[in-house]
């Protein structure tokens, strides 16, 4: 057995969980860690970030195509709490993640020493934290046990974040002990008598609707959905920011269930009498603040199929729950023998209609028409690229307009925040252009991608090619839209003096370009998908297009309206 100082035998460890990136800012306190990154440098590599919120959102979504933990290091204190927005995208998004924290020396401990936090207090389920377990490993020879704990608490049930605590001294102790197996998540199989009682339901039902997503697809997994779906012929919606769950362009998609949701889609969802709700937890998004559906007895019957028994009967009240990992649960679904005539074929047909409808765009003021930017990257962007964004109005373009051909097609897609993240968009691409060698295409706002753009010299340095469409309106536009309805024309805190994005792209060495029409964005983009290199495409939108449905001055004018009737 060789012997070895332990924050090497911690870069085994995840070798032997199958990690090949790991994500991070360096810290002295976990040099020895770096010298172990060094040591095992053909097995694994650690990608410098530029600010630890953009390396754990890059470690985020690498655990979103994984569907295992995504890795990211950072130092004590500040690098910790810098961390915490991507932790915390990774509980709401119920993606596995493994943040490691190095800590200040055993021996210094509780005198509040220099970056000193109390990480239980801070990221703890046991204080309503967002992390699913955070442990400290005081004795070196623990470390196999608790990194293996770590990859099968972020991995089982409900996916999540798991924070494991480093100090300084223990990293430096020499051990002799060898990493544990690679740990593999647990499936959860569907009830046999649940799956009697929802095939009752189904031939009871008379307007069933499906709301796929949450974390935990597959390929396999979305494939025998659809299946399912066709056999049933069911009307399939993806719940918010899960657009790749379900193939957009089959017949039986009805749209997506999220936020700027198409009205006709919303009306279905409160007019069905079934909803089977296969994987999301069912939170405010997808459910238009618990409204679409009622919390905690909805008026609709009610199947919620999920991995993790704590959140079925949470906050929805189910008619049926099933607990069922998404591989066994689709797989088991598929099965179900169906009936050779159905009552909802008309409905299932109305709720694609509808959808189809939703994108035919309204006419928007100004010389750039958005939905056929977005109508061209559909033609030209590879199929297997990958789409990302932050939060903000902008990013409705793409959740109205893009089509994801959907994981039943062989590849994940769709890499966006749940949590209403900002800055999200920018790292996530550029991480999962990293760990695939997939084009990322990323569409940004301007106060979105100031969260995290000096993330663009990651991407330069590792070789990573991104593609990112800028949307310039001078303002934080979604805060803006909001503070035109309650406070029409008293704008405050949201107005942008934003830099040149076109030099400071440059400056990071990506190409760089700047459109104030429409019709020179096709040109632009395939120059981009030729050259080697990452670009940005600045686009400058007319601040009077706020959303794909409206503009501000219409906004302001219901308000007004809305004043003088109070």
């Amino acid at each position: 057995m060789t012997t070895q100082i332990a924050g090497h035998l911690l870069v085994q460890c995840l070798v032997q969980q199958g990690v090949t990136h790991a994500f991070g800012v360096p810290g002295e306190s976990f040099l020895a860690v770096l010298d172990g990154f060094h040591a095992y440098r053909e097995q694994i590599q650690f990608i410098i970030n530029r600010q630890e919120g953009g390396a754990a959102f890059m470690a985020e979504a690498h655990g979103k195509l994984s569907n295992r933990p995504g890795v990211c290091f950072v130092t004590r204190g500040p690098g910790a709490t810098n961390a915490s927005i991507g932790v915390h995208t990774a509980f709401q998004d119920s993606t596995p993640m493994v943040l490691f924290v190095g800590d200040v020396a055993s021996d210094s401990r509780d005198r509040e020493v220099f970056q000193e936090v109390d990480y239980q207090a801070f990221f703890g389920p046991s204080t309503k934290g967002f992390a699913k377990r955070v442990e400290r490993i005081d004795d070196p020879k623990r470390i196999p046990e608790y990194v293996a704990r770590a990859f099968a608490t972020a991995m089982n049930g409900r996916p999540g974040p798991v924070v494991l605590v480093l100090p300084e001294d223990m990293l430096t102790q020499t051990v002799a002990v060898e990493p544990l197996p690679r740990v593999e998540a647990v499936q959860a199989w569907s009830d046999p008598g649940a799956l009697r009682s929802l095939r009752s339901m189904l031939l009871a039902a008379q307007r069933p609707l499906v709301i796929a997503g949450g974390s935990g697809w597959t390929p396999q997994s979305a494939q025998a959905l659809q299946r399912f779906a066709e056999n049933w012929r069911l009307p399939v919606g993806n719940a918010f920011r899960f657009q790749d769950t379900f193939d957009n362009h089959h017949p039986l998609y009805a749209g997506d269930v999220g936020i700027g949701i198409n009205p006709k889609l919303a009306a279905r969802v409160r007019e069905a009498d079934l909803i089977l709700a296969i994987g999301p937890r069912l939170g405010e998004m997808t459910t238009g603040g618990y409204t679409l559906i009622e919390a905690p007895k909805p008026r609709q019957k009610l199947v919620h199929i999920h991995a993790s028994a704590e959140e079925l009967n949470r906050v929805y009240q189910a008619d049926l729950a099933i607990n069922a990992t998404m591989n066994a649960a689709a797989r088991s679904l598929e099965v179900l023998t169906a009936p050779l005539e159905l009552p909802w074929e008309a409905w299932t047909q109305a709720a694609n209609a509808d959808y189809l409808e939703n994108l035919q765009p309204q006419a928007l003021p100004g010389p750039v028409d958005m939905p056929a930017i977005i109508k061209t990257l559909q033609r030209h962007l590879p199929p297997d690229s990958f789409v990302t964004n932050g939060a903000g109005n902008f990013a409705s373009w793409m959740h109205r307009f893009y089509q994801h051909h959907g994981l039943a097609k062989g590849y994940k897609t769709q890499l966006a925040p749940t949590n209403g993240a900002m800055g999200y968009g920018v790292p996530a691409g550029i991480g999962a252009a990293i760990a695939t060698g997939r084009l990322a295409f990323t569409i940004a706002g301007d106060g979105d991608f100031m969260m995290n753009g000096q993330e663009l010299a990651t991407a330069v340095q590792y070789g990573a090619k991104t593609i990112i469409v800028l949307l310039n309106n001078g303002m934080l536009g979604t805060i803006r839209m909001h503070q035109e309805r309650e406070y029409p024309q008293n704008v405050s805190g949201t107005q942008l003096r934003n830099p040149n994005f076109v030099a400071l792209a440059q400056a990071y060495g990506y190409a760089a370009t700047r459109i104030t029409d429409s019709e020179d964005f096709e040109a632009e983009l395939l120059a981009a998908l030729a050259r080697p290199e990452g670009t940005l495409i600045e686009v400058v939108l007319d601040p009077e297009v706020i959303t794909t449905r409206g503009t501000l001055a219409a906004i302001t004018k219901a308000a007004q309206a809305r004043t003088k009737s109070a």
